[in-house]
């Protein structure tokens, strides 16, 4: 399985990250396409090479070639508008928000796949990338439609853990090159 592989890569000061990395794998809270689709949108969204590799091996075996693009377009989508709209949030001249963002995002509109499970990948890439903007968007999105907050709190683990591991094997690539 590719998260014990992933999971082979972190050193021992990174045993917490490991043990929660094989608890998400194994989260009954969301199904396979929320969960692993969360896995891999998280993954992208980091960008740090064998993360990327072994999840996305992982997820190919669980998700549909339409999921696996959805969640690869949530961790693309949301790199542009969560620099984009945190911006915003943190500019104090208020003007901008008041003008149309003329960005397209179309995937958001039409992923490709159910629009819950999107909504959880954004709003764990979100949560990555910082931006409370779009984290409280997607999840007032959520929200509207009942999904459980377990099943938020969820989408925010995997992609908190995920985070974890790519900056952990990032700066241990980074000590043996």
């Amino acid at each position: 399985m590719s998260i014990d592989a992933l999971r082979d890569l972190i050193p021992a000061y990174g045993k917490d990250i490991s043990l929660n990395l094989s608890s998400l794998a194994n989260e009954t809270v969301l199904n396979d396409q929320q969960k692993w689709g969360c896995f891999l949108a998280s993954a992208h969204a980091i960008g740090v090479g064998p993360v990327v590799k072994l999840i996305e091996a992982h997820a190919a075996t669980l998700l549909s070639p339409e999921a696996m693009n959805a969640a690869k377009a949530a961790a693309a989508i949301m790199g542009m508008n969560n620099i984009y709209y945190r911006s915003l949030h943190l500019m104090k001249n208020q003007e901008y928000t008041t003008l149309p963002a003329k960005l397209r995002m179309n995937v958001i509109g039409n992923p490709g796949v159910d629009k819950l499970d999107f909504e959880l990948w954004s709003t764990a890439v979100s949560a990555i990338n910082g931006c409370g903007a779009c984290m409280d968007a997607h999840e007032g999105e959520l929200r509207k439609h009942g999904t459980p907050n377990v099943q938020i709190q969820a989408a925010l683990r995997i992609g908190a853990v995920v985070h974890a591991a790519s900056r952990i094997i990032a700066s241990e690539t980074a000590l043996r090159a």
